[in-house]
């Protein structure tokens, strides 16, 4: 199990989880400074990454139920759980499920809100594409769109890293999470009743969480912290390296002390 997750540095307990045909590996930089204040956990959500763990669905509930296990195995009883895009998804079921858990709720470029018509039928037809196609055909135009335009010339070896991690998804798991993100509830009232601070990170640029549907849920928690970023698109912690470090930081430190 040991190549399912990284376990480093020690005290209180930040968790990160990885978005959509991604791993682990996507926060290995961006969390090594954190490591010298806290205990920095990243974990392969099941079917992504190193991560062969066979699950009942690739639900958000299912991956949150696996999320939990995998923190109870490493004797975290409470944290704060940090989710880019799908990883925030599932970060909302666990919230949904094991609010008890969280001292904290990073929603980094993700969202609480369900998909409109528009992206599920977007979704249906990445499935279809996927199965048609093949993982490799859709993961090489999917990956560059992720980051905002002008960012993409100095970030190429990041967008061939994510490429490569991407290539490597087993295809069931990426038609699997398709149709898992699809069908995701609403979990807005996850945010109205949170007894945890919540941080959000958006980016100005991001076709994925569009500026205006992050304006309708960054006022819901009663205790929230908001970052939105310039120039950015979907993926901050290679975009806006610092500044989402810093944010994610001074979150934890105002929860920790």
């Amino acid at each position: 199990m040991a190549n399912t997750y990284t376990d480093h540095g020690s005290g209180d307990t930040l968790v990160f989880l990885h978005g959509f045909c991604e791993s682990k590996q996507v926060w290995a930089e961006f969390t090594r400074p954190l490591q010298h204040k806290f205990r920095i956990i990243a974990l392969d959500l099941p079917g992504f990454g190193e991560n062969t763990h066979s699950i009942s669905s690739y639900s958000m509930e299912s991956m949150a139920d696996y999320v939990k296990h995998t923190l109870e195995e490493l004797n975290v009883r409470r944290c704060i759980l940090v989710g880019h895009s799908m990883g925030g998804y599932v970060s909302m079921a666990f919230a949904k499920k094991y609010g008890n858990m969280l001292q904290g709720l990073c929603l980094f470029h993700s969202s609480a809100l369900p998909d409109t018509d528009e992206k599920k039928e977007n979704r249906e037809k990445s499935i279809d594409y996927v199965e048609r196609h093949g993982v490799i055909n859709f993961i090489n135009p999917f990956v560059e769109p992720l980051f905002y335009k002008e960012n993409r010339d100095w970030l190429k070896q990041e967008i061939e890293m994510m490429k490569e991690i991407g290539r490597a998804t087993p295809q069931d798991s990426v038609t699997g999470a398709l149709a898992a993100m699809r069908d995701r509830p609403d979990r807005t009232d996850v945010l109205r009743k949170a007894t945890f601070p919540v941080l959000f990170i958006f980016g100005k640029e991001d076709g994925a969480v569009p500026l205006e549907k992050a304006l309708e849920q960054c006022h819901l928690p009663g205790n929230s912290m908001v970052y939105f970023l310039e120039k950015t698109g979907h993926m901050g912690m290679f975009e806006r390296t610092y500044e989402t470090r810093k944010a994610i930081e001074k979150f934890a430190e105002t929860i920790f002390g």
